[in-house]
């Protein structure tokens, strides 16, 4: 009889467990942690569950989670970022992990501050991007809309594309510097319909075609454009221009220096029009360039004598006229400019230095080597020299290479009617 009871109770107790298993699975899938889903159940809002599952929070932001900015403007300018941020192909130093969320004025690159026409409002007002090293086929849809933008700097990066016209719309716009980077195309037109920029920088690019003369006329303090493929004439019908430094070194101008262009540039700090493809003899207006610091010329086609109205150059410190087909004496007055530290004139022709240049040649200050000076060393050979002046140049005007105007005439108003651009 004990055996029947234990036997039943045995039975029992498989049947129960066996049913309380099934149970158990059928409530798992309900949940959603059976056949290895956890995530299933906590994710599904249909669920019928008697009791709250215990899920954990999300960890990634929600798409529609709601920014909040610190002014209206910010909000305007937070999808053109974004949009300008998806299409960065390169950005090895992480910049743009930095540009998230509605604090944009954290972002790196970007500074913020009040817009001229209101004072109590807050906006993107310049973007640094100078050595990121972003990559980006082009700046169209991101620059030319940020409407408060004052600076702009971006060089050395690896942006591309042309500029867009649009940017002639950005009214606070001041400074602009896209030097080092892989833009192409026509010189950007568009600034020339920019009243307000005093500072522009597109050098180390690959713009091409000709530069509108207009540009020398703008109200710009700073112009470079050096190291691109310019090919052009320097423009001889400046009359009156702002810039202070300007650079067309390391492109394709051609043709003489102007005559005008000096007495309109009278203001210029600093000049360089290295490696062009200048031509023709030097006029000695170029003396009216009273406060230029440095003037470099070198490695052009530049021919015939230094002008004596070098002497009025009393500011230059850097004069550099090497690699070009000078020849004659070096002038005295020049080697007598007070603060004189560099005079490069090597790779020429000139035949004579006097007692005031050799003190220069002796304290390293006066570079003549590679010339046609007989008892200096270093000199071309004597056939080399030969062969040169066996075809004799010319220049127009011999007598005004004499003329120095700041001995005769102290002001600019009684400076004579300038003498024709000399030509080779």
């Amino acid at each position: 009889m004990s055996i029947i009871i234990s036997f039943m109770l045995l039975v029992c107790l498989i049947s129960c467990t066996t049913a309380r298993d099934s149970s158990r699975e059928a409530l798992q899938v309900t949940i959603g942690i059976g056949n290895g889903n956890l995530s299933k159940g906590c994710n599904d809002k249909h669920h019928n569950l008697p009791f709250k599952l215990n899920c954990k929070l999300p960890t990634t932001p929600l798409a529609n989670e709601v920014l909040k900015f610190a002014d209206q403007r910010l909000a305007l300018v937070h999808p053109i970022i974004q949009k300008f941020k998806s299409l960065i192909t390169s950005d090895p130093l992480g910049i743009t992990q930095t540009w998230v969320g509605s604090d944009i004025c954290s972002y790196k690159g970007f500074y913020c501050d009040n817009p001229p026409d209101n004072k109590s409002a807050i906006t993107v007002a310049s973007i640094d991007f100078n050595g990121f090293q972003l990559s980006a086929p082009s700046l169209d849809g991101f620059l030319d809309q940020l409407p408060d933008i004052a600076l702009f700097h971006a060089n050395s990066n690896n942006f591309s594309g042309s500029l867009s016209p649009n940017i002639a719309k950005l009214r606070y716009l001041y400074e602009l510097d896209i030097s080092n980077n892989r833009f192409s195309g026509p010189f950007p037109d568009a600034v020339l319909n920019m009243p307000g920029l005093t500072f522009l920088d597109i050098r180390f690019n690959f713009f091409t075609g000709s530069v509108p003369s207009q540009i020398f006329t703008q109200n710009l303090d700073a112009l470079f454009i050096n190291n691109n493929e310019f090919m052009i004439h320097l423009p001889d019908n400046i009359v009156n221009t702002h810039i202070f430094y300007l650079t067309l070194a390391n492109n394709k101008f051609n043709g003489p220096l102007p005559r005008t262009i000096f007495k309109a540039f009278s203001s210029l700090a600093e000049v360089l029009l290295l490696n062009d493809q200048l031509t023709g003899c030097i006029p000695y207006e170029i003396g009216l360039l009273k406060e230029a610091v440095v003037f470099d010329a070198g490695n052009n086609q530049l021919t015939g004598h230094l002008p004596f109205s070098l002497a009025c150059m009393e500011n230059l410190e850097q004069l550099n006229f090497a690699g070009n087909l000078l020849f004659g004496a070096v002038p005295e007055v020049v080697c007598e400019l007070g603060k004189l530290m560099n005079l490069s004139l090597s790779e020429n022709y000139f035949i004579h230095v006097g007692p005031m240049c050799r003190i220069l040649i002796e304290r390293g200050v006066l570079d003549v080597r590679n010339n046609c000076i007989p008892d200096l060393p270093f000199q071309r050979s004597v056939e080399e020299c030969a062969n040169f002046f066996a075809h004799p140049r010319f220049c127009p005007r011999m007598w005004s290479y004499n003329y120095i105007p700041c001995y005769h005439f102290p002001s600019s108003s009684s400076i004579p009617e300038m003498a024709p651009s000399p030509s080779s």
